[in-house]
């Protein structure tokens, strides 16, 4: 089975000081199409909240548009993969201790993106 990468958009997308606060939307879509470049065979599925709501999935990647809190949705959905794993793609240190309580494994923005 596939590696399941739980990707928390807001928080890899502000790890880089490139403008995104001015177009959130489209900041979560430039993710989203870098992480469907990646070619791997893990299952990706990018956690967005606000701004970033109504960004659609592509092929490779899941879009899972948070109801609320997209930290309340991330560790739901490492609950859900507690028995099949995942890794959860954050620099955010609270939400790491969340996670790793269902045991998810946890990579910092660097993983899935270059930070300068």
């Amino acid at each position: 089975m596939a590696v399941v990468l739980i990707v928390d958009a807001a928080n890899v997308v502000g790890s880089v000081p490139d403008g995104w606060w001015r177009d959130r939307r489209g900041a979560a879509v430039r993710l989203r199409d870098l992480l469907a470049g990646r070619g791997g065979d893990e299952e990706i599925i990018l956690v967005v909240e606000g701004a970033a709501r109504g960004v659609e999935s592509v092929p490779g990647v899941r879009v899972d548009p948070a109801p609320g809190s997209g930290d309340d949705r991330i560790v739901e959905l490492a609950a859900a993969y507690a028995e099949r794993g995942c890794v959860v793609v954050t620099a955010d240190r609270e939400l790491r201790e969340r996670v790793r309580a269902y045991g998810a494994q946890c990579v910092g923005p660097r993983a899935v993106r270059r930070v300068d």
